[in-house]
C-alpha cells in the first residue's frame, strides 16, 4: 500500500512513517516542516526505496492537488496538525488555519483524486483522520471515555480538533469519501518534541533545572507509547472500516506528579552520579494552565475487540525506553534547543 501521511516528520506522524516503511508499505511524507517538525525523525528510512518527501502544507491547494496527482497513493493518513495545547491559549488562530482550513483543504484535495480512480481503487482507498481524546473534554474520578461519549472540548487546540472530526465526518457523510478516524490519548516516547512533559521533565533534570509541574500535580491521563500508538493507527488504515471511529488509548492512567516522580527515579537509576540526584528535588508547583481538563482515559475495548488491537508497551517500560533514548541522543535534542527557544512557560493566558 502507498500511504500519503501528513505531518510525517513530527513525533507521531515519523513513529508511523518509520513503522509503515519496515512493513513494507511504501510512504509518501508530505510535511510543511514547522518548527515541530524534523526531518531527522525519519533520517533512517529516508533513503528506502519506498519512501518520498513532499515540503507542503495542508492548506496549499495547488501543492496537494500535485502531490496526489504525482504519488497517487491507496490511501491517506492525516496527522499534520498543531497539537501543543499551552500554544493554542496564547495564539488560537494558527491552530484554526492548519486544523480546521487545513483539514478541509485536504479533504477537498483527497476527494478530487478519489473521483478519478477506478471502481475497485475507489472502494480500497481510505482517508484516516487522526485526533485526540482532548475533543471529549473532561472526566471525573472515574469512568472512561468511549466511541459514543460527547464532545465537549475545553481548550483551543482540542476545540480545532474537535471540529476538523466533524469535517472529516461530514466528508464521509455528504461526498461518500471512505473515512475512518481514531482518537488517542497521551503519546510519548523517541522523538517527541522538548515542549511537552516527559521531554520537558527529562530536559530540565538533565540541567539541573526546576522541573515544573502544573497546580498540584493532581490531573490524570492515560500515556500510550508512541511505538504502539503508530501500529494502532496502521492496523486502522488497514482493517477498519470507513465511517467507524476506533478510541485507541493504553489503559496506563497516572497523575502527573506521579509520572513526574516516576521519570525522576528512572533518572536517579540512570544516572548514578548526577549532582542533581533525588532528580524530585527539582520539582517546582507552578501556575496552573487556564481550563486544564482533570482527567483523561480512554476505553479501547472497540479497538481490541474488531481490530483484535492492544498495546504492547507497559508505562514503566515505555518510560524506561523514553529515558534512555533522550540520554542516548543528547544530539537531536540539543539542536532543537539551539535554534529555538525551548522549555519557556506558554499558555498562561496573560493580557
Amino acid at each position: 500500500m502507498k500511504i500519503l501521511i501528513t505531518g510525517g516528520a513530527g513525533f507521531i506522524g515519523s513513529a508511523v512513517v518509520r513503522l509503515a516503511i519496515a512493513k513494507g508499505h511504501s510512504v509518501v511524507n508530505l510535511d510543511a516542516l514547522t518548527y515541530a517538525a524534523n526531518l531527522e525523525n525519519v533520517r533512517t528510512v529516508a533513503d528506502a526505496p519506498g519512501y518520498a518527501f513532499v515540503h507542503a502544507s495542508i492548506t496549499d491547494r495547488g501543492a496537494l492537488a500535485a502531490a496526489f496527482a504525482a504519488h497517487r497513493p491507496d490511501a491517506v493518513m492525516h496527522l499534520a496538525a498543531e497539537s501543543h495545547v499551552d500554544r493554542s491559549i496564547d495564539g488560537p488562530a494558527a491552530f484554526v488555519e492548519t486544523n480546521l482550513v487545513g483539514t478541509s483543504v485536504l479533504l477537498d484535495a483527497a476527494l478530487a483524486y478519489w473521483r478519478t480512480l477506478g471502481d475497485d481503487a475507489r472502494a480500497r482507498f481510505r482517508f484516516h483522520h487522526v485526533s485526540t481524546d482532548e475533543v471529549y473534554g473532561t472526566l471525573g474520578p472515574s469512568g472512561q471515555f468511549t466511541e459514543e461519549s460527547p464532545y465537549r472540548p475545553n481548550s483551543p487546540y482540542a476545540a480545532t480538533k474537535a471540529g476538523s472530526d466533524m469535517l472529516a465526518r461530514a466528508w464521509a457523510q455528504t461526498y461518500g469519501l471512505p473515512v475512518v478516524l481514531s482518537n488517542t490519548s497521551n503519546n510519548y516516547g523517541p522523538y517527541q518534541f522538548p515542549e511537552k512533559l516527559i521531554p520537558v521533565v527529562i530536559l530540565k533534570a538533565l540541567a539541573g533545572e526546576p522541573i515544573p509541574v502544573y497546580g498540584t500535580g493532581a490531573n490524570v491521563r492515560d500515556w500510550l507509547y508512541v511505538e504502539d500508538h503508530a501500529d494502532a493507527l496502521l492496523t486502522i488504515l488497514t482493517r477498519g472500516t470507513p465511517g467507524e471511529t476506533y478510541n485507541v488509548g493504553a489503559n496506563a492512567e497516572m497523575t502527573n506528579l506521579a509520572l513526574v516522580e516516576a521519570l525522576c527515579a528512572r533518572l536517579d537509576e540512570a544516572l548514578p552520579t548526577s549532582p542533581h540526584r533525588p532528580h524530585r528535588q527539582l520539582i517546582q508547583f507552578v501556575a496552573d494552565r487556564p481550563g486544564h481538563d482533570l482527567r483523561y482515559a480512554i476505553d479501547g475495548s472497540k479497538i481490541a475487540r474488531t481490530l483484535g488491537w492492544t498495546p504492547r508497551v507497559s508505562l514503566p517500560e515505555g518510560l524506561a525506553r523514553t529515558v534512555a533514548w533522550y540520554l542516548e541522543n543528547r544530539a537531536w535534542w540539543e539542536a532543537i534547543k539551539a535554534r529555538t527557544q525551548v522549555g519557556a512557560r506558554l499558555g498562561l493566558a496573560k493580557d
